[in-house]
Parts: C-alpha cells; sequence; structure tokens
C-alpha cells in the first residue's frame, strides 16, 4: 500500500507520563500489600508467625502481579498456552490477594466503627441508669397513693416525696454526665457506609462489606492495568528502538515491515517496467505506456500514467488519443478508459 503523505506515528511515553505510570503502580501494589498483611499478620500473635505470614503476604502480592506481567508478555509472543497457564495462576493469586485486602480493609473499618460502638455503649450505660430511676420514682409515686388512702401522710409521704427528690437529683447528674461525654469522630469511611445502608436500605454490616468487597477488585484491577501498561510500554520501546516505524500495513498484517511510503518507495526486482525504463532509454514514451499497462504496472488512467511514467499530461493526452483510436483502450460511460490488449489490433 502507498501512501500520498506520512502517517501519524506513535512515539514512546515521555519522563513524566512514565514516572506517573510507575508511581500509580508502586503506590496501589503498596497498598494492596499493606491490605493483605493487616489480615495476615492478625493470624496469630507470635512474632516469628507474623513474619512467616507477613513474608507469604508480600510474596503472593509481588506474585500476584508478576504473573499477569508475564499475561502480556507471553500474549505478545502468541504463546496463547503458556499465557492460559500464567492467567490461571494470576487468578489464584488474585482470589488470595482480594480475600486479603477485604479482610485488611474491613479490620480497618471495624477499628474505626469501634470507637463509636464504645461511645454508644457509654450513652446507653447512662440511659439504663436513667430509665432505671424513673421505674423507681413511678413505683414510689405507687406506694405514696397506698399511703394516702391509709391516711399515713405524715410518715410515709413525706419519705416518699423525699426519696423521688433525691432520685431525680442523681437522674439530673447521670443526664448531665451523659450529655458532657465528647462526640465521637466518625470518619468519611463510616459515614460513606452509613449512607450505602441508609440507601440500599440494608444494614450497616451488609453495607461494610459491599464497600470493601468493591474496594479490593477495584485496587487490584487498577494494579493489574497499570502492570500490564508497563509491559506494553516496554515492548513498545524495545520494538521501537531496534525496528523502524510502524504503518498501517505491517501493524495490521501482525508483522513489522519497512514503511511502503510512495515519496521513499525504491523499485524492486519485481518491478521490470522501471528497470526496463531505466535500462532502455532509447523507447518512446508510446511504447512505455504500452509496455506499462500491457504488463498492470500501471493502471489504465492518464494521471495513473502521469504519476508512474513521470510524463507531462498533454504528452499523456495525445498517447492515449492514439490508444482510442487504435482501438487499445475503450472509453466507459463514466468516461474512464478501458484497456483491451495489444491483441485487439490485431482483429
Amino acid at each position: 500500500m502507498f501512501y500520498d503523505q506520512n502517517l501519524a506515528i506513535r512515539y514512546p511515553k515521555g519522563p513524566f507520563a512514565m514516572w506517573s505510570v510507575y508511581s500509580f503502580t508502586g503506590a496501589s501494589i503498596l497498598a494492596s500489600i499493606v491490605f493483605s498483611l493487616l489480615l495476615f499478620l492478625s493470624i496469630d500473635d507470635d512474632p516469628l508467625m507474623q513474619f512467616l505470614f507477613g513474608g507469604l503476604a508480600i510474596i503472593f502480592e509481588l506474585g500476584k502481579f508478576f504473573a499477569w506481567y508475564e499475561v502480556g508478555e507471553r500474549h505478545a509472543r502468541r504463546n496463547y498456552s503458556g499465557m492460559i497457564f500464567a492467567l490461571g495462576f494470576y487468578l489464584v493469586l488474585a482470589a488470595i490477594s482480594i480475600g486479603g485486602s477485604v479482610g485488611g480493609i474491613n479490620s480497618a473499618t471495624n477499628k474505626a466503627q469501634s470507637h463509636v460502638a464504645l461511645h454508644q455503649s457509654k450513652v446507653n450505660a447512662f440511659d439504663m441508669q436513667i430509665a432505671a430511676i424513673d421505674k423507681q420514682i413511678a413505683l414510689n409515686n405507687v406506694a405514696a397513693e397506698k399511703y394516702i388512702q391509709m391516711e399515713r401522710i405524715a410518715t410515709g409521704v413525706v419519705r416518699i416525696q423525699n426519696e423521688n427528690k433525691r432520685l431525680r437529683e442523681e437522674q439530673q447528674k447521670l443526664a448531665i454526665q451523659r450529655d458532657s461525654l465528647p462526640l465521637a469522630e466518625q470518619g468519611s469511611v463510616i459515614g460513606l457506609i452509613d449512607g450505602l445502608a441508609s440507601f440500599l436500605h440494608t444494614s450497616p454490616h451488609t453495607a461494610q462489606l459491599g464497600l470493601v468487597v468493591f474496594l479490593s477488585i477495584l485496587l487490584d484491577f487498577f494494579a493489574a492495568f497499570f502492570v500490564g501498561l508497563i509491559g506494553e510500554e516496554n515492548r513498545f520501546r524495545h520494538q521501537y528502538r531496534h525496528m523502524k516505524p510502524i504503518t498501517i500495513d505491517s501493524f495490521t498484517s501482525g508483522e513489522m515491515k519497512e514503511p511502503e511510503m510512495l515519496s521513499h518507495f525504491t523499485p524492486t526486482i519485481n518491478s521490470e517496467f522501471d528497470v526496463t525504463a531505466c535500462n532502455e532509454p532509447n523507447k518512446t514514451a508510446y511504447e512505455r505506456v504500452i509496455e506499462a499497462l500491457s504488463t498492470q504496472e500501471v493502471m489504465c488512467s492518464k494521471r495513473a500514467v502521469v504519476k508512474q511514467l513521470k510524463l507531462k499530461p498533454d504528452e499523456v493526452d495525445v498517447i492515449f488519443t492514439q490508444l482510442f483510436n487504435e482501438g487499445i483502450v475503450s472509453k466507459k460511460a463514466n468516461n474512464h478508459f478501458q484497456w483491451h490488449g495489444l491483441a485487439t489490433t490485431h482483429s
């Protein structure tokens, strides 16, 4: 395929883009490792076991992303059986990693929620004491009514009134202590979980589980995307440095070829007309056109003949008029010429 002008060619990414890619990749991998460590380190309190489980979590995470990098490498080499094997290995490690991230994020959110739960438990304790005092006051009022019925107001009712007064003072002190408790700081994640629970009409625990699963999978795919991007860019850089730029033909055919542009077109051995035209300068323009059209080196078109044979348009007009008069070419309904061949001159 020939081109009249140079096509746009992709160039390797610049330093800023690559630093951004490596930064995003490193941050996402580090976050995935940290969340996995939160789960694996909570398995056992023994320092030796924590060291072993922590190392296992790091190996799983790094191995997972290297397996994904290898998937891209084997796909680029068209080693599809090896790619499927590497993909299966990645999926196993990804499942372990996502489970670890779910446990780690869930543990972190549970710790944040524990502060809220502790504050709520203190408030509930004060509320229970205040409610108990209300019940005691209500029982005292019932006893006071019985004393009134027995006409023992001076002895029984006065004592119960004093008791109720003391209970109400104690109740007020408890209410003041309850209201003076410091407010629990509710993080943005806890607020998000409560908002999701209200929106989905579900419990906060279910909303929390769905959120951490979504974040874990998103984090894993985010890191895998940038790891694959790094692998693709490294392959392209190697190809760009050791081979010539890619054209549409070489890209779509699946193999690297030299750019076939008209401005850089070099005649090959198969281009018999160009070679003979250079080696036989004694041929007339009419003979060159006849030979080019008969060997189908040039389309039966004035424009193609002018372009390929480097002839003048007026000269080509005269030649095509002569060819038409001799019956070698004819005109179609759209005024395009049609080649019939030299055999028509003998018929």
